[in-house]
């Protein structure tokens, strides 16, 4: 399945170039709040990239001047009009983007700038890094209008922990940029939030795309932090399994023959025409 032009989604903008799936929200004039038809043309698009052999890392950004203000107000209007049936079918399309993209099978990151509130809050939490700008700010502000951050509940309290969900859930505080990175909702601060990302993803560019996808589903099975008989069979699995595989043999042969592995021809390519850009006069 490939990941339609931009000019076939209503909401968002999607791109593939030397290796990196680009997920852009794309309602400016309303601050990137989100509905119904962006939630399901960004969960179609994050499939999309994750069949797709050509996408090795996806980055989630918004247009215009703010990350997303959560939800929008007219699909609010609707959800008070719909049925308890209703609701659940659309909660549970909100939980499927949520965990569509928590279980991305590639590196995901997360480029973060103004307001990130509510359902927005979730989606950063979802991605492997994140980096924000100094003026972003975050907020769970359901319970101002009488609800709960039920479906992204899981995703926040694993990056802030129990204790702070606690406070911040319960007083629907805004916190800034500073207070976010404390509390691991976000790794980075920088103005230029391109520039933070650049070497973060020529890194992830040149590791094993296995490896990385072996990584991803080794912590999730590990989330609980139970560390018994099953933890150490399936660990003592893994690690064997990888270094019998194609690209584990790989890696290992190149190491030892002191060469770069096959998988880095992309990130070279992606270095090269970085190098390209930067030469072009006037190029900042």
């Amino acid at each position: 399945m490939e990941a339609k032009h931009p000019g076939q989604y209503q909401h968002i903008l999607t791109s593939l170039e030397l290796g990196v799936g680009t997920l852009s929200l794309n309602r400016p004039a309303l601050h990137n709040a989100f509905d119904e038809v962006m939630i399901a043309e960004m969960t179609q698009a994050i499939q999309a990239f994750a069949a797709n052999p050509d996408c090795q890392l996806l980055l989630l950004r918004a247009e215009g001047k703010n990350f997303s203000a959560g939800a929008d107000l007219n699909w609010m209007r609707k959800q008070a009009k719909m049925d308890f049936e209703q609701n659940l079918d659309d909660a549970k399309a909100l939980a499927g983007l949520m965990q569509a993209l928590d279980r991305f099978p590639k590196p995901t990151l997360a480029l973060v700038q103004g307001a990130a509130f509510g359902g927005a809050l979730g989606l950063i939490c979802c991605c492997d890094i994140a980096i924000a700008t100094p003026k972003a700010s975050f907020c769970l502000s359901e319970v101002k209008l009488g609800l709960i951050p039920a479906v992204i509940s899981p995703y926040v309290i694993r990056a802030m922990g129990q204790r702070a969900s606690r406070r911040y859930m319960l007083t629907a505080e805004r916190f800034d940029a500073a207070k976010a990175a404390e509390l691991q909702v976000i790794h980075e601060i920088h103005e230029d939030v391109d520039a933070a990302a650049a070497p973060i993803m020529a890194a992830l560019l040149a590791n094993s795309p296995q490896g990385m996808a072996w990584v991803k589903t080794l912590l999730q099975r590990q989330e609980d932090g139970v560390i018994d008989a099953a933890t150490l069979a399936y660990t003592s699995e893994r690690i064997a399994r990888i270094r019998v595989s194609e690209e584990g043999q790989e890696g290992l042969n190149a190491f030892f023959d002191k060469r770069p592995p096959a998988w880095t021809a992309l990130s070279q390519k992606a270095a090269k025409a970085q190098a390209k850009t930067d030469d072009t006069p006037g190029a900042q």
